[in-house]
Order: C-alpha cells, then structure tokens, then sequence
C-alpha cells in the first residue's frame, strides 16, 4: 500500500527532571513496569512493542549521545555468558526475542537537548521524507478493542492520507497539562476533521475556543500520545529551528502540528485505548498499578 507508514519515532533524549534523582542512573524511558503476563520490561520497549503491534517495521529511537550505548546494549547485545547460562531457558528465548526487537530500531542522537520538536527533527535523515508515527518516549498505551491504539491511528492514515493525531477526553482540570485541539465531527465521537491545536491552554481560552460539538461540558479533546505525520513537518520545525523561535525556552511541537494541519489538513482520532503516563513520581506510581492489572 503506497501510503502504509513503516516508520515510527520515539524521542527519548529528555533529563527526566520530575523524575530526578533516579534519572541520575537509570533513564526514564527504561524504568520498569510489569506487563498483563506479569512480565518486568522498561518503559521503552512496551512502546517499541505496541510500534510493531501497528505494523511499524522500523523505529528511530532519539537518544542523547551518551546513552546510545545503554539502549543499543538493552536491544541489541545477550547478557555475558556467564549471567546467560544462568537463565532460564525461557528467558534465555526472550533474550533473542529482544535481539529481534534490536534488529527493528535504529539509535538517532540529539546533541543539544532543545526541546521535543528538536529531538522529533533529529530524526528527518532517517525518516528520509517518508510518512511516520511518533510516540511519546514516556507514555505506554492500551487498546480497548482488539487493535492495538497504534494500528488504531495508522489504519485511519492510510484511509484519510494525511496527518492523523490520537486524542482521548480529559476533563476541564486537566488541560493545562495537554494539548488540546477542536473539530468538527466526521464520524461522531470518532473520527473528526482538526479545526486547531493549541498546546495547554487555560480553561478560559478551552471554553471559548476548543469546544467539540456533542462532549459534555467542560470535557475536551487532548493529544493522546500518538501521531501519525506526514515529512511536511520538518519543514515547520527546520523554520523554528533556523529562526530561533522557541516557546518556553525551547522548540516546540505543537505550534508545528498547528502550521500542518493549516498546510495539508489533519485528522483527529478519538482512540479506543488508554495511556500511561510515567513522567512524574505519582503518575509512574499509579501507572505501575493499572498497567498490569490490564485484562
């Protein structure tokens, strides 16, 4: 199918200040969480899992230079013999398993940390001007239904060929923290045709201007944490980079998602799942409990 994304990208260059001090030795994107099957895995390779769950075939990893060496050795290397043999022969398969994993991903580097649309731009060399997914390198995601929240997206992209952005609902409280976008329904409380996006807006500027025809009151339409985006987006983030313009002190996403969908339209996605947050102390806390209570 000429426009199946094979690609996805997960930044995964951050500090993790929220999470310091345990960032001082472990990245956040490999803290651990238990999966359904009670099995113990970092962060990012439940990501990279639900990546090939979509159909994803290759995944660029954005690392900070010094901890390219971490995730290649986690993805790509067995345990020294000496510690293999003492597997068991299940996870001595599950060893290899990983290696099949590693042979899907390839580790991009960001050398200045300069934000998250920084670290999405580090990654055009090897998107080489393909369509993509990217993921968030600290949220893990679960279907409600039978397909996977990544197919979810990528099915409605290879329907409506053009940017499509996961959203679910979150309550007026909660906005601040997400961005947020407004629409008009194509399919009612599915699919709809993006009208704005705007990074966390307060409740005033939501209610006046983010409103969905049909949500309750105060219930807005958030980012979910997976986008699948055409290369035009490098093109947005090259013009902030190139002109310095930085919001918060570094450059950002959302206002380059905000030219897309003016450029070429975008598609929202209501996405029959949930996600998981591990950014911060409490919610880490809380996903580890609900992540793998997961029927």
């Amino acid at each position: 199918m000429k426009n199946r994304i094979k690609k996805a990208v997960i930044p995964a260059a951050g500090f993790g200040t929220r999470l310091f001090p345990a960032t001082k030795v472990v990245k956040k994107e490999l803290f651990p969480v238990i999966d359904k099957d009670g099995r113990a895995k970092p962060v990012l390779q439940a990501i990279v899992e639900e990546a090939v769950s979509g159909g994803i075939e290759e995944i660029g990893v954005v690392t900070q230079p010094d901890d390219k060496e971490v995730f290649e050795n986690y993805f790509k290397a067995l345990p020294k013999p000496t510690l293999f043999n003492k597997l068991s022969a299940e996870n001595q398969e599950y060893c290899r398993y990983l290696e099949d994993l590693g042979s899907k991903i390839t580790i991009l580097t960001q050398n200045e940390q300069e934000g998250y649309g920084h670290a999405v731009f580090c990654a055009k060399e090897w998107v080489n001007d393909q369509p993509f997914l990217l993921m968030l390198g600290d949220h893990i995601y679960s279907s409600d239904g039978e397909k996977s929240c990544a197919r979810q997206v990528l099915q409605v992209y290879e329907q409506v060929n053009q940017s499509v952005i996961g959203l679910n609902s979150l309550p007026a409280e909660m906005i601040h923290k997400a961005g947020c976008i407004t629409g008009v329904w194509q399919e009612e409380n599915r699919i709809l045709q993006v009208r704005q996006v705007y990074e966390k807006p307060t409740i005033e500027y939501a209610r006046q201007n983010l409103p969905v025809e049909g949500m309750a009151e105060d219930e807005f339409l958030c980012i979910f944490g997976l986008y699948a985006l055409t290369p035009k987006i490098f093109d947005f983030l090259a013009e902030h980079i190139n002109t310095d313009f930085r919001e918060r002190g570094e450059f950002q996403l959302t206002s380059c998602l905000e030219k897309l969908r003016k450029a070429e339209g975008m598609t929202g996605l209501v996405v029959d799942g949930k996600t998981f947050d591990i950014g911060m102390p409490n919610v880490y806390r809380q996903t580890m409990i609900d992540f793998g209570n997961l029927k």
